[in-house]
């Protein structure tokens, strides 16, 4: 596995949540890692993207203030701490490395697995 996604789960609105990717050695050479999501009967969208370090951060308009991307403790792990959660924050949320800080996912190389994020009214 090239990237681990980890975190999701069931949460009531107002709550939070923290979501983590891991890279492989063989994503080892990507420069950006970001998030994406898709909520059901939606098109996917951009979420947050920083390096692996943490810097050079930026968020979509819906989610700025609310979520926060950062450096994990773990070796090559970036977390992206969700507090605030709505109910419209109610996707699949993935994990995405590439060489630049772009909203646009075909300009990311790598993708993990899906992890499910489900926010209750």
């Amino acid at each position: 596995v090239q990237l681990q996604a980890s975190g999701g789960g069931l949460v009531q609105a107002g709550g939070s949540l923290r979501l983590s990717c891991s890279r492989s050695e063989r994503t080892a050479n990507s420069y950006a890692v970001a998030w994406f999501r898709q909520a059901p009967g939606k098109e996917r969208e951009f979420v947050a993207t920083s390096t692996w370090t943490g810097d050079g951060t930026y968020y979509t308009d819906s989610v700025e203030g609310r979520f926060t991307m950062s450096r994990g403790d773990a070796r090559d792990t970036v977390d992206l701490q969700m507090n605030k959660l709505q109910p419209e924050d109610t996707a699949v949320y993935y994990c995405a490395a590439g060489y630049s800080l772009t909203p646009y996912a075909g300009d990311y190389i790598h993708w993990g697995q899906e992890t499910l994020v489900t926010v209750s009214s």
